[in-house]
């Protein structure tokens, strides 16, 4: 500026005061942080990485699923090196998964207790009455006389109309105005909450499965006794098996295979089912259990079902025929796997062991060749009523005459003449899954939720009764709005107006 135009000011003129503007107080740290990580923003670029952590753990195979070693093989030894160090093949329990999860949570939490208040505020605090340019500023409304007797009869014939389309009414008075209020589904408001539960109570689910879950295999023939499970420990393509202790006992009684054909193969492709009859002792008693194919068997959190089995061929009982040495009509006699008989004459008959493909070994001692059923034979221990104990051998084939192992023994000859099939063992699973109900639970809840928030919605309408200008009638201004489904409570609003007009 010139010291010219400087000189127009007046001299008697006082200098104008300066406007000061108030700075904005400074949002302490602490609350910027709490508003960034309750944001929508924040919570949904973390469910996408969650996403594609999780999409990574299945497009990758994880070292605990079957066959992982020979896909570890076929990796080249880039991919080994860099999917080993970002955790892609055990991701589920890596570090940056759990506090993802965890932060996820966190989000959803802050985010509910910031945004509940508003949304209680539908139940404590209702909007009872509003203006006519608040009514007719609505997505629905309508203005129209209705001659009646009186204010209040008017009111009535408002809310009998809104109950008859399901909504709840309250009536007031301001001034001179009657107001009616009508709403239904107010409970749509808190439906958010309700799916942040459902997702809550998945993640928890999801944690305790990754942290706390066991799964181990168990051998199980008749009358073995065991209180451990097998578990192995995998990282990446190197297995360490370990025992795992349970706290309860299990003994096997008795196991069992249905076979499509009888004179087949105890293979998978001629079995209709495996069963697995046990017993599980612990300091709350005993109880008896069958565990089979498609019927897994639950108890204290831990889940047994049939994984697989030991193929060797033995029999869950064997017949046999028993002709008399000096003559005589032969008897048949059935006897369990290790169980025995007792035959008229005192004879006991203890079924010791089976044999698919019988052959001698070295020493001579009875041995198989295979686990097929290429020459089945029992051996038996007998105990004479004599006292003597003898040792023999039933054969399904048929023995050439003079045959040691066919001879007589303690006065009988012996023939298999009947044998069901079974393998060696059969091997359960046995799981621990903490977090399988919360994830269940969860998962139910999320869909039950998700239908409420969005088949359902929360309708609102307002009706402001005034006197009209002939003084005969009134005038009724009626608003409404829906937070949903606009189309339908646009149906439902034309009714209502057509009920009140009726």
């Amino acid at each position: 500026m010139s010291a010219i135009e400087e000189n127009k000011t007046a001299p008697n003129a006082l200098p104008q005061p300066v406007a000061q503007v108030k700075p904005k107080p400074a949002v302490p740290i602490i609350n910027r942080f709490l508003n960034f990580i309750s944001s929508v923003r924040f919570g949904i670029a973390l469910l996408i990485m969650l996403v594609i952590a999780s999409m990574i753990g299945m497009l990758i195979m994880q070292q605990n699923v079957d066959g992982f070693d020979k896909y570890f093989a076929e990796l080249t030894p880039s991919q080994k090196l860099v999917y080993s160090k970002l955790g892609f093949f055990d991701i589920y329990h890596q570090l940056y998964f759990n506090v993802l999860l965890l932060v996820l949570s966190l989000n959803i939490v802050l985010a509910s207790i910031d945004r509940f208040p508003k949304a209680w505020t539908f139940f404590s605090r209702k909007k009872l009455d509003a203006s006519r340019q608040w009514l007719m500023g609505q997505e629905q409304h309508t203005e129209f006389a209705l001659e009646s007797a009186s204010r209040s009869a008017v009111a009535e014939r408002i809310s009998r109309a809104s109950k008859n389309l399901g909504f709840k009414t309250r009536i007031t008075e301001k001034g001179e105005r009657v107001f009616v209020f009508a709403e239904r589904g107010t409970w749509n408001r808190l439906g958010a909450y309700a799916v942040h539960v459902a997702l809550l109570t998945i993640f928890l689910g999801g944690f305790l499965t990754a942290q706390f879950s066991h799964e181990g295999q168990m051998p199980l023939s008749p009358g073995t006794t065991t209180s451990e499970m097998t578990q192995n420990i995998i990282n990446l393509d190197q297995v360490s098996p370990t025992s795992l202790q349970l706290p309860f006992t299990v003994t096997c009684t008795d196991i069992q295979q249905k076979l499509i054909r009888k004179d087949g193969s105890i293979l998978a492709n001629n079995t209709i089912d495996w069963l697995t009859r046990i017993k599980i002792k612990d300091e709350y008693g005993e109880r008896e259990a069958l565990v089979h194919l498609n019927n897994p068997y639950d108890y204290r959190g831990y889940r047994f079902f049939q994984a697989s089995f030991i193929s060797l061929g033995r029999a869950r009982n064997i017949t046999l025929r028993l002709t008399p040495e000096n003559g005589g009509p032969p008897q048949d006699v059935t006897i369990a796997r290790d169980g025995s008989a007792t035959l008229a004459d005192g004879t006991k008959i203890d079924f010791e062991n089976f044999l698919p493909d019988f052959t001698l070994g070295q020493g001579g001692r009875p041995d198989t060749q295979s686990g097929d059923y290429n020459n089945p034979a029992a051996v038996l221990n007998l105990k004479t009523p004599a006292g003597e104990t003898k040792r023999a051998y039933a054969f399904a084939m048929e023995l050439p005459d003079g045959a040691p192992v066919g001879a007589a023994v303690g006065g009988y000859k012996f023939r298999l003449i009947d044998y069901e099939k079974v393998p060696e063992a059969h091997i359960l699973q046995v799981q621990r899954d903490p977090g399988k109900i919360p994830f269940y639970l969860g998962g139910a809840m999320l869909i039950g939720t998700l239908c409420a928030v969005f088949f359902f919605s929360h309708q609102r309408v307002w009706a402001m009764i005034e006197d009209g200008k002939d003084g005969a009638s009134y005038n009724i201004v009626i608003g409404g709005n829906t937070n949903r489904n606009k189309l339908g409570f646009e149906d439902r609003f034309k009714r209502l107006i057509k009920s009140i007009n009726g």
